[in-house]
């Protein structure tokens, strides 16, 4: 990355995870958000997770966001991801239209059609149906937020402005990646995925950049490409970092095993993070190892989430200003200059 700050912009995200009471948790993650906006952040993404405080503690996205925009001015909003299968395709699209009213154009649609399984079927569907689905859903969807009419003859009120041209789609692989380019919607690229068992000490960007490269020789002629990198990092004081390093240990070799998907119980803390692609120390010793990533230097757009460090609210409000006032003029992102001054 170079240091012109002509890079991507740099964004927040959060899955709403500390160890609090749901209304705390969204006021947490309110103060989050204005917190990047007033350093500069380009946007704020939200995760979307149903019954599990465990997992994330957002069901309902676009209602929390909503609540956002109206506590915010500038920031864009976005849901990372909103689980397709598992909704109704009108209905997103009657929330979303309303929202970006709301938000004076500011919201930005991210989908997938993962989750977990367990999931499913209390919305009337399964994770084995889930690709069936999320398919029709999303042409449901598109077909509204292009100002078109169903094959009923309703079309969308409030009347979508350029929603979409605002739709992302989340995947891991570059089946996926090629149809979101086909589609001319926005590439979602994972903080970390699971390594194929004949390479597992493949680095995070050696896994993605194919993606990219599929995605890309896909997209449309004429159609600008879009791709958001997903990061962990945080960032903290040097005198802060031994008991934070402390209390990530165990969260994370939890659930080491599942994001990389092989055994890690015989490395240490420091090839642990390596291994499950985190970012965690000081702003030097984050931007040391982020400036070998080469996922940043194709991406549009770059987000950092606190996940699977066990963030307190205090610890995710420094690291945001870490970012943006150390780490993000080292790498070359770029920062909304009327905020960030």
């Amino acid at each position: 990355m170079t240091n012109s700050s002509t890079g991507p912009p740099l964004g927040f995200f959060t899955r709403l995870l500390e160890d609090a009471p749901a209304a705390q948790r969204y006021r947490f993650a309110l103060e989050q958000i204005q917190a990047a906006e007033a350093h500069g952040f380009d946007s704020a993404w939200v995760a979307q997770h149903h019954f599990s405080a465990t997992e994330g503690g957002l069901p309902s996205p676009l209602v929390f966001l909503a609540h956002a925009a109206a506590q915010t001015s500038r920031i864009r909003l976005g849901t990372a991801i909103i689980t397709l299968p598992m909704e109704n395709g009108v209905r997103v699209a009657e929330d979303a239209a309303v929202t970006d009213v709301l938000s004076g154009g500011r919201l930005e649609i991210g989908l997938g059609s993962g989750g977990n399984p367990k999931s499913f079927p209390a919305f009337g569907t399964s994770f084995d149906q889930r690709r069936e689905v999320f398919a029709d859903n999303l042409a449901a969807l598109k077909t509204l937020l292009a100002g078109q009419s169903l094959e009923t003859g309703h079309a969308l009120y409030p009347e979508p402005t350029r929603l979409s041209e605002r739709l992302w789609q989340a995947t891991f692989s570059s089946g996926g990646s090629g149809a979101a380019g086909a589609a001319g919607d926005g590439l979602m690229l994972s903080r970390t995925q699971p390594r194929s068992q004949d390479k597992p000490e493949a680095t995070l960007d050696e896994v993605q950049l194919p993606v990219i490269d599929t995605y890309l020789a896909n997209l449309p002629s004429g159609v600008e490409p879009r791709i958001l990198a997903s990061r962990t990092a945080v960032v903290a004081d040097a005198a802060a970092l031994p008991e934070l390093r402390a209390r990530t240990e165990p969260a994370l070799r939890a659930e080491a095993d599942r994001l990389v998907g092989y055994d890690t119980s015989g490395l240490s803390l420091d090839e642990l993070l390596i291994a499950t692609d985190t970012y965690l120390g000081t702003p030097e010793q984050v931007i040391e190892r982020l400036a070998t990533d080469r996922v940043l230097n194709r991406a549009t757009d770059v987000s950092f989430q606190v996940h699977s460090v066990p963030a307190t609210n205090e610890t995710t409000l420094r690291s945001i200003e870490l970012l943006a006032t150390e780490v993000a003029p080292a790498l070359g992102l770029t920062l909304t200059t009327e905020q960030a001054a």
